[in-house]
Formats: structure tokens, C-alpha cells, sequence
């Protein structure tokens, strides 16, 4: 049986990104206590998904697994070019970008990323958010990477709008791509997507599931087994249907070869119609819940 083929789409400088990847933060993030120890489990979980089809892998630093990644890259025997890895800086205090970036692709045994990310605008003074000036002056070290060719495409992670205008105005290359948490629960308020849209900057959901995951139990469970039955499918896959018919990249991971296989089995069979699309996006107004970076943000705010 042949590997099914993501389908992908172009960014703004060129590059394609497949539109599903397997995200190695979540299920298969280290905790602190555990960074200093290689997780063979890691990097079997990881070979599983990419022999699957997953050939689109995000990392970061701050999973504490660049290794294991390179492992399972090695291990997967599948070429480097048939791969788009993705990793992220944490921007530490004191710290260059050329530094993190060279640190990262040493642990991930590469020559080059196909996406380098900063992975917050959360590196400011005591945690907070940077400055328009540190924003800035951080965005121009990672298009340094570009320049040198050693990162395909650039982009940031977590940015709302505010954060994105500050480095437009001093951009020689916008952002590439920005990383979110997107699902019903969480669609961003006052026109993020469309803001996206705007500037030519693809946008990549991170936690698309969290409404059959984290948040079941809400208003959406209705209408995602409505839909799932209607095709035939899950309703995970209504839910990252979702996602991709509103022409954001998926991001997804699980340890079930079952599971990651009958994703990349089951969503490229159907599309959600504009109406059921926004069907779920009008049920999941109904309720708010962020997963990530609830410290950052006050409860109920929506951006």
C-alpha cells in the first residue's frame, strides 16, 4: 500500500509547507526533569508517524526533543528532501538567535531547517511580552538565518496582530508563517485570519483537536458527529477539516499508527461546505478555552 501524499501549499517566499504535520510538542514533550534523558519512545513515535506519511515534523527547543527528531529522521529512511522539518527558538535571555538555531540543528543532525520559528513574542522584561524595539531587533537575527540559506522559510508562533505589525514595519522578509492555537473554541477575535490573509503570512493550527480532546463536552460535539456521520468519517476529522477548508495548516500528533494513518486516510475523501464550516465556527463561539499560554492572557479574552 502506497504512503498517501499531503497536499501542500505555497508560502509568500516560494517554499511549500505540507498542509498536515506531526507535531512532536504535546504527547511526546519532555518535561524538565526528563530533558537530559534521550526517549527512545520519542523516536519510535516519531518514525511511526513519518513511515505513516507525516513527512511535515514540527519541533522546538523547548520540547526538549530535537534529539529524539534527529534520531527518527536518521532512522525513517526517508530522504532528507522528501522532509519539511520545522523547529523554534525560545529567544533566551542573553542569548543570539545564530547561537539557538546552531545549537538546534546540531542536535538535529541537519544541514538546514525548512522552517525556523520564534516560538512566542512572550521574551520580553520578566516574561512579558518584548517590546516593539526587542521584536524587531530579534526578527532581523532570524532573517539573518534566511539569508544564509540555512533556514528555507521564517516565521514567528504565537503572535497576535500587535506583534506582527512591529516587525512588519522593519521586515526585509515577512514572516513566512505564524503558529496558533486554532480551534472552535479559540477562532481569535477581530480578524486575525483575515489580518493574515492581508499580509500573505500562512497561518498553522496548533491543537486543531482540542474540541474532541481537551474541551469535549461542548457545543461543537454535536455537530461534528452530525457531519462525521453525514461522510463517514471521525469526528477528528470534521475537525481538522475545519482547519484546512479555512486554508490554515494542521498540525496533529498521536502515538496510534492506527490513528495517524486513518487521518491521512479519511481527509482528503471530503470538504466541509462554507456553511458547515461556518456551523461549527458559530457553535464554537458558544465557548472560549485556551490550552497554551493562559498566563499570558486574561480569562476570557479571545484573541
Amino acid at each position: 500500500m502506497s504512503t498517501p501524499t499531503v497536499p501542500t501549499v505555497k508560502l509568500n517566499d516560494g517554499n511549500e509547507i505540507p498542509i498536515l504535520g506531526y507535531g512532536l510538542g504535546t504527547a511526546n514533550f519532555k518535561r524538565s526533569s526528563s530533558k537530559d534523558v534521550f526517549d527512545e519512545a520519542v523516536v519510535s513515535a516519531t518514525v511511526t508517524a513519518i513511515k505513516a506519511g507525516y513527512h511535515h515534523l514540527d519541533g522546538a527547543e523547548a520540547y526538549g526533543n530535537e534529539l529524539e527528531l534527529g534520531a527518527a529522521i536518521k532512522q525513517s529512511g526517508v530522504a532528507r528532501s522528501q522532509l519539511f522539518v520545522t523547529t523554534k527558538t525560545s529567544c533566551r535571555r542573553g542569548e543570539t538567535i545564530e547561537l539557538a538555531f546552531s545549537r538546534s540543528l546540531e542536535k538535529l543532525g541537519l544541514d538546514y531547517v525548512d522552517l525556523y520559528l520564534i516560538h512566542s513574542p512572550f521574551f520580553g522584561d520578566d516574561g512579558k511580552a518584548a517590546t516593539k524595539e526587542q521584536l524587531q531587533a530579534k526578527w532581523a537575527e532570524v532573517e539573518a538565518l534566511k539569508d544564509s540559506g540555512r533556514a528555507k522559510s521564517i516565521g514567528v508562533s504565537n503572535y497576535l496582530r500587535e506583534h506582527l505589525d512591529a516587525i512588519l514595519e522593519t521586515a526585509k522578509h515577512k514572516p513566512a508563517v505564524n503558529q496558533i492555537e486554532f480551534h472552535p473554541y479559540l477562532q481569535h477575535e477581530g480578524g486575525l485570519l483575515d489580518y493574515h490573509k492581508e499580509k500573505g503570512i500562512t497561518v498553522e493550527a496548533y491543537s486543531p483537536l482540542t474540541a474532541v480532546t481537551k474541551a469535549k463536552g461542548g457545543p461543537v460535539d454535536e455537530v461534528y458527529e452530525k457531519l462525521a456521520k453525514k461522510y463517514g468519517v471521525t469526528a477528528g476529522d470534521v475537525a481538522l477539516r475545519w482547519v484546512l477548508d479555512q486554508g490554515v495548516v494542521a498540525l496533529t500528533t498521536s502515538k496510534s499508527e492506527e490513528r495517524l494513518k486513518g487521518w491521512l486516510g479519511g481527509l482528503w475523501g471530503f470538504e466541509l461546505s462554507k456553511d458547515e464550516v461556518d456551523e461549527i465556527s458559530t457553535k464554537g463561539r458558544e465557548k472560549h478555552f485556551r490550552g497554551y499560554w493562559n498566563n499570558k492572557f486574561e480569562e476570557g479574552d479571545r484573541r
